[in-house]
């Protein structure tokens, strides 16, 4: 695991820069986010070459992140696999710890590399480390880089004193680069599609830890994590015959999907067929819509513009289509939305007008409970999920039936989640499949009933 003491040090960058360094040396490796982030996921992807997977015990459960990270480490063949932490190596909702990254490498038995931030320090630092050691759960803290060094006499400092103090090796020491630095955005950093020298940023980071880094020390810590026995998980797309299709938008716009979920719908009989918001101007033969998260804000002009597709799955919802959306999704099927002092017509099947703030409306874990049946959902069932955004209803609720009550979160109101509509879904809210695994099932069964009957369940 790669970690920090506190978000923003450097961990990024560093987990991209050794993959791409394995990468380059024809080394295999399955990596791995821990937490609800989609960005950093893109990240690691492009810089390996592999899908990268979420692990979050608060969305998953500690038992499905186990089955995940046996899974999906075992069907990459690899036996290298990195995980980014999130956040502070000790950061978390619960007081023990067993949610934060300290907890998920204690439960996955993995050594943790430390990316300290080196700013405004010297030999001091060496309490800092001394504090991450000690601080329950108490992870094997195997090494550590020290990133943003000003000058080497300050990098000696640090090191000298955390090999004295804290028995660690300090086994990279990276400089002061702005061009090391990923730039973030409203969301988080800059999403992959949105950054055109993302490929050079990842190169960059390659040189520096080749560079600046003990690389083969770096590549012992891999094998001081002792051996496991993977869990064997047969998949069932290869028999599963197809059920549906489930049409996916998937564009630089909607762009927030987790891999697993999408691996739940194939395999719960799904053909996904993925259309692009800019370019498509109807809807494909499809018995369903995934509307997943991502960036509309940034691109409201063209979708707003593109009236053939907006006209085509506003008339396929209301004849009773299931149609699943994810907060950017949410957004793109209200009435309108207002950025930058612009208003931009949407699909206008929801009631809701939306505006943005400077502060996050929504960000954290969502902790929902279910007030009504629904083909979705049933009455009671507590569903965790994520969300961030900036985004807000300004326009009110009106006669519009939710799904939630939200327990802990924002939600679309502050008190409801989930707007209903046909046969459609959609809030703010992220949920992980592994975490839900009656979600896919469900909706598959959902499309399949509407391709057979032409309708399915309407509230």
């Amino acid at each position: 695991m790669i970690s920090a003491a506190w978000k923003s040090s450097g961990k990024t960058m560093v987990s991209l820069g050794i993959l791409r360094y394995l990468a380059h040396q024809g080394v295999a490796a399955s990596s791995f986010k821990k937490g609800p982030d989609y960005i950093d996921p893109s990240w690691h992807k492009l810089a390996s070459g592999s899908e990268c997977y979420n692990l979050d015990p608060y969305l998953m459960g500690s038992e499905a992140c186990l089955d995940s990270f046996h899974r999906n480490i075992s069907e990459d063949g690899t036996t290298i696999a990195l995980v980014e932490g999130n956040h502070g190596l000790h950061d978390g909702l619960s007081l023990d710890g067993s949610d934060s990254s300290a907890g998920l490498a204690l439960m996955l038995d993995m050594p943790v590399l430390l990316v300290v931030d080196s700013r405004k320090s010297n030999r001091g630092v060496a309490a800092l480390v001394m504090g991450m050691q000690a601080m329950s759960p108490r992870v094997n803290i195997c090494g550590v880089i020290l990133n943003q060094i000003k000058s080497l006499r300050q990098g000696e400092k640090q090191k000298q004193s955390i090999e004295h103090y804290c028995k660690l090796p300090v086994l990279g020491m990276i400089p002061s680069d702005s061009a090391l630095i990923i730039p973030e955005r409203h969301l988080g950093l800059t999403a992959v599609g949105e950054m055109a020298d993302a490929s050079k940023f990842i190169e960059g980071a390659a040189e520096a830890v080749d560079r600046y880094c003990d690389m083969k020390a770096v590549l012992e810590l891999f094998y001081k994590a002792p051996p496991m026995d993977i869990r064997k998980s047969e998949s069932s797309v290869k028999r599963m015959s197809v059920k549906a299709r489930i049409g996916v938008f998937m564009d630089a716009a909607f762009c927030f999907y987790y891999p697993d979920n999408l691996r739940a719908l194939r395999e719960n009989g799904a053909e996904l067929v993925f259309i692009n918001s800019f370019t498509s101007h109807a809807l494909p033969d499809v018995d369903a819509l995934y509307l997943g998260g991502g960036f509309p804000e940034s691109f409201f002009e063209i979708l707003s513009s593109n009236n053939g597709l907006l006209k085509d799955v506003r008339e396929h919802a209301e004849a009773g289509m299931p149609v699943y959306a994810e907060c950017g999704g949410f957004i793109y099927l209200c009435r309108n939305a207002t950025w930058g002092g612009r208003t931009y017509p949407l699909a206008g099947i929801l009631p809701f007008e939306i505006g943005f703030g400077h502060i996050p409306a929504g960000h954290g874990y969502l902790d929902l409970k279910s007030s009504r049946d629904s083909p979705w959902f049933r009455k009671d069932e507590r569903v965790k999920a994520h969300e961030f955004h900036y985004s807000r209803v300004l326009a009110p609720a009106g006669e519009t039936l939710f799904q939630f009550e939200v327990i802990r979160g924002a939600g679309i109101t502050g008190k409801r989640d989930g707007a209903l509509h046909q046969n459609l879904f959609a809030s703010f809210a992220h949920l992980h499949a592994t975490g839900n695994p009656e979600w896919a099932e469900r909706f598959v069964q959902l499309a399949s009933e509407f391709k057979t009957n032409g309708c399915s369940y309407q509230m």
